[in-house]
């Protein structure tokens, strides 16, 4: 099945554009926890040890985020440029 020239075009414009959002979310999220961390961090060092695993496990769930843009991008600039 062949695909219109415009679905094409249409899909690998907006790829990039779909990351760049996708991208901005994880961002200003990854920027908002590490600022609370510290801030909690530097009022109260004791817990320093209880509240890191949970800061890392929470930081990778939102940089999952951007790489689910990423992947979806792919999947559509593969699918429609070739």
């Amino acid at each position: 099945m062949a695909i219109a020239p415009e679905v094409a075009a249409s899909a690998m414009l907006a790829g990039p554009l779909a990351v760049g959002l996708a991208g901005i979310g994880p961002a200003i999220g990854i920027g908002l926890m590490t600022v609370a961390y510290f801030n909690s961090v530097a009022r109260q060092p004791e817990i320093q040890g209880n509240i890191t695993p949970q800061y890392f496990i929470t930081l990778g769930v939102v940089e999952l985020l951007g790489l689910f843009g990423f992947v979806a991008f792919a999947m559509l600039f593969f699918k429609f440029a070739g």
